[in-house]
């Protein structure tokens, strides 16, 4: 009966989160794909030049769940952001930017990732494509710098 209950309300706190952030599910999917790939191409790497380590393999799953984290912790700054807005009579209903910014950064670096552990598997990768993702993350950081600029020059006035 306890486990029907948790359950239940496990099912229900899912339903919620994704009806909230329906607009993210996507992105979060195309991110944890992209993990369980990046980590599947990195052990295979491991192995083939026999470096296979299993506290790194755990040091790898540990910083993918931090990923997570960080990609909660700016949904949690894009909802501080739209209950603001609701309370300031400002409409900001389906506001995700700071987290999907962080969800395309990260999905960008697992993408590099990947194609370093291929290439480094003798894989033929592209050489523009792997140019062209960095190009892709190092916008997506502009962007984050760009949202945080004023507060830098703030900091630094006297």
């Amino acid at each position: 009966m306890k486990e029907n209950v948790a359950m239940g309300a496990i099912a229900a706190a899912i339903a919620a989160a994704t009806m909230y952030m329906r607009d993210l599910i996507v992105p979060i999917c195309i991110l944890l794909i992209a993990m369980v790939s990046d980590y599947v191409t990195g052990m295979a790497r491991a192995w083939m030049t026999k470096t296979l380590s299993s506290r790194v393999g755990i040091k790898g799953i540990v910083k993918k769940v931090a990923y997570l984290l960080a990609v909660a912790c700016g949904i949690l700054v894009d909802w501080v952001i739209q209950s603001s807005g609701e309370r300031l009579g400002v409409n900001l209903t389906g506001f995700y930017f700071v987290g999907l910014l962080v969800t395309i950064w990260l999905i960008l670096n697992e993408c590099i990732s990947i194609l370093e552990n291929l290439a480094d598997m003798g894989t033929p990768v592209p050489d523009f494509l792997l140019k062209l993702i960095r190009r892709l993350k190092n916008a997506a950081d502009s962007k984050g710098d760009d949202l945080t600029k004023d507060e830098d020059a703030e900091a630094k006035s006297p």
